[in-house]
């Protein structure tokens, strides 16, 4: 059978993409340890520094985060930057893990390759922080209802990754409920594109992490 894509760690090339990489490999050689929260994830993660950053500033700026976000990124590639050194000799007390949404899109994966990728990354994440809590979150909802392509993708590998929470040092986060109306409608209100948050569900979705947080 062939190894899905997904998990087979893999660099980019675009210039943004090395120099950001470059940029976090110098920034976690100087900064305070233990972290209270790393951030792994994509675009949504990214944008932590953008729609997000008032958020960031009102609910994190009292403890030591990391945004470790890459526009655009899939599993495979945050796999090949975990494994390139941008954990390497930190300690973290909880690590956020939102990953998959551009193997959905991008490359139109299998649910079940996704969750393969997801559960790659959480393999590396336990050996190299195996004191760290992990909150795996689910994929934020994409297109407008569930009947779409694209939501029922995510949808079913939610499903998947849910089943990677232990309770002990995994566990599952899904604040989905919040983008959507009762019927399952995600509006551009919520994500003008109908996949990337707006600077209000950065507000929920650092509440929920902080609720998770202090959880532990």
């Amino acid at each position: 059978m062939t190894q899905p894509l997904a998990t087979i760690a893999t660099s980019r090339n675009e210039d943004w993409w090395q120099t950001r990489h470059q940029q976090k490999l110098a920034e976690i050689q100087i900064i305070h340890q233990p972290l209270d929260i790393l951030f792994l994830g994509d675009s949504i993660t990214h944008a932590w520094e953008v729609e997000g950053e008032k958020s960031w500033q009102q609910h994190f700026a009292h403890l030591q985060v990391c945004n470790l976000g890459y526009a655009g990124d899939r599993t495979e590639h945050l796999l090949w930057r975990i494994q390139q050194g941008e954990i390497a000799n930190l300690e973290a007390k909880t690590v956020v893990l939102l990953i998959g949404t551009n193997n959905a899109g991008h490359r139109l994966d299998s649910p079940q390759d996704i969750a393969a990728g997801v559960e790659a990354i959480l393999t590396e994440l336990k050996q190299r922080l195996p004191h760290s809590k992990i909150i795996l979150m689910a994929i934020f909802p994409r297109s407008r209802n569930t009947n779409k392509p694209m939501r029922r993708r995510v949808d079913a590998t939610n499903l998947l990754l849910k089943e990677f929470a232990d309770g002990k040092q995994v566990i599952w986060l899904d604040i989905n409920h919040h983008f959507l109306t009762e019927d399952g409608t995600l509006l551009e209100s919520v994500m003008p594109d109908l996949l990337h948050p707006n600077d209000l569900q950065y507000d929920i979705w650092a509440k929920e992490v902080l609720n998770n947080f202090d959880a532990w």
